[in-house]
């Protein structure tokens, strides 16, 4: 297998693997339990911590060290509630806040103020957090009825159209007359009432 190849198969593995985490992240609070989760280190840390400075020593237990103990653990597993058990996110986001603020008077001032913010924020993230509804496909418009395709029933029904008049087939038709078409125009500007000769009528007259 060529360098290329394997290359190649590397980058989709590392490819479907952030979109399998991707997914993985839009189905859960995730930055909520991150908040939440990283809430608890400082707590459980500071009562127990012993800081060197040169030739001093400074140890921070103190009698509360197991109040913080639990209170730091309890905010990581709650953190951890969040991610993987989300329909419970809004008991974990308020049992988080109640923590942080218990934490304000057994852990060193909830941390030295940082734990106390992170979990502030972990649980209003947690109780804002609801899970995505899919887009459906909204239908296509429907054409507007022209009612081409209604049927029509009753006397609203339209009358078929009568055929077009023509010549009858035996039936001697009338003669072409030419000029504008008027009525007048047979008569050929003579009259023939009562069969007079317009001729002798002249010459009689005369």
């Amino acid at each position: 297998m060529s360098t290329t190849t394997q290359e190649e198969n590397r980058t989709s593995r590392l490819t479907r693997a952030r979109v399998a985490f991707r997914h993985w992240r839009w189905r859960r609070p995730f930055w909520a339990g991150l908040f939440t989760t990283l809430a608890g280190l400082p707590i459980v840390y500071f009562p127990y911590a012993t800081v060197t400075i040169a030739d001093l020593t400074i140890r921070m237990a103190t009698t509360a060290g197991a109040g913080s103990l639990v209170i730091g653990a309890l905010l990581i597993v709650l953190g951890q509630t969040m991610w993987f058990q989300p329909h419970s996110r809004i008991f974990s986001g308020v049992a988080s806040i109640m923590l942080v603020l218990v934490s304000l008077v057994v852990s060193n001032v909830g941390g030295f103020g940082m734990g106390y913010l992170l979990g502030l924020i972990g649980g209003g993230m947690s109780i804002a957090w609801a899970p995505g509804e899919p887009v459906a496909d909204s239908p296509a418009d429907p054409a507007p009825d022209t009612g081409a395709d209604r049927p029509v029933s009753g006397t609203a029904a339209a009358a078929p159209a009568p055929p077009a008049a023509g010549p009858v087939p035996g039936v001697p038709g009338p003669e072409p007359v030419s000029g504008t078409g008027s009525a007048l125009a047979g008569f050929a500007g003579g009259s023939t009432e009562r069969g007079i000769d317009p001729e002798k009528e002249k010459d009689r007259v005369e």
